[in-house]
Formats: structure tokens, sequence, C-alpha cells
């Protein structure tokens, strides 16, 4: 990935809708170079183009981040289920006292709570969980600008 690929994916982030024509303007390169980029970033899983929704408008209006502590050796078992429910938005595996962080988008508080209690509380070789409800997000962003 050169300066030319980190500049095309800086521009998507700020418009995910920006057309190849706008692109190869601002950069001052042929339409030609911008969609053979966009066709190589996005053939190498380098990016994906996609809607970016807000989850409050969308119906879930609770957040958390939930923060587990697990069974040693069930780390990518655990990450793997967690990975697979609806309800998670991102799932990461991490160092330090906690293993795994998961961020969750549901309806009501309600809900959360039943995640936590029927979804968390069933996957095998969870320890122990700590949970993070959201009161305001700030920033949503899913990658560093380049």
């Amino acid at each position: 990935m050169d300066e030319l690929d980190r500049k095309v994916i800086g521009i998507l982030q700020q418009d995910g809708r920006a057309s190849n024509a706008k692109i190869a303007r601002q950069l001052e390169v042929s339409e030609g170079t911008i969609r053979r980029r966009l066709k190589r970033l996005i053939q190498d899983g380098a990016i994906q183009v996609l809607a970016l929704p807000d989850p409050a408008k969308m119906g879930y209006a609770t957040e958390a981040v939930v923060a587990l502590q697990v069974d040693p050796g069930k780390l990518e078992a655990v990450a793997e289920e967690l990975a697979k429910s609806p309800e998670t938005l991102y799932v990461s595996v991490t160092t330090g006292a906690l293993d795994i962080f998961a961020w969750v988008a549901v309806s009501s508080p309600e809900k959360l709570h039943s995640f936590l209690l029927t979804t968390i509380g069933n996957i095998p070789g969870v320890r122990r969980s700590e949970t993070f409800v959201t009161l305001s997000v700030k920033k949503r962003a899913f990658a560093p600008m380049p």
C-alpha cells in the first residue's frame, strides 16, 4: 500500500459515496487509476466499502462494551462464539486482566440484560464479565485515518 492508496482510503472514510471521478480530481490522477486501485484494495481485503449506520437510529438504543475474562485455552472458542451473535458489532481478543471485549448494540436495557444472561451466560469458558453501558458516542470509526 502506497501513499496514493492511503489518500484514496482517506477520501472514502470522509465520503464513502465519493465517485471514482471525484477522487481522481482531488488526487489529480486518472479515473482509471482510481478504479484499478479500488478494485485491488477490495480484492486484497485491505478495505471494505460499506455503510456505517448509527445503531440508535436503527432502533438499537442501548450500546455497551462487555469485557470478559475466560478460562485458559478457551479464548478463541469464546471469541468465535461471541462473534456469531447478531448483537455484537465488534469482538476483540486483548491482553491484560480482561481477555475479550465485545461491543454490543440492542434495542433496550432489558435486551442487554437478556443478552448478558442468555448469550454471555451460556458460553462455556467465561469466568466473569464486566459491562460498560455507553452513555454517548463522540466518535464512531473502525479504522485510523491514513
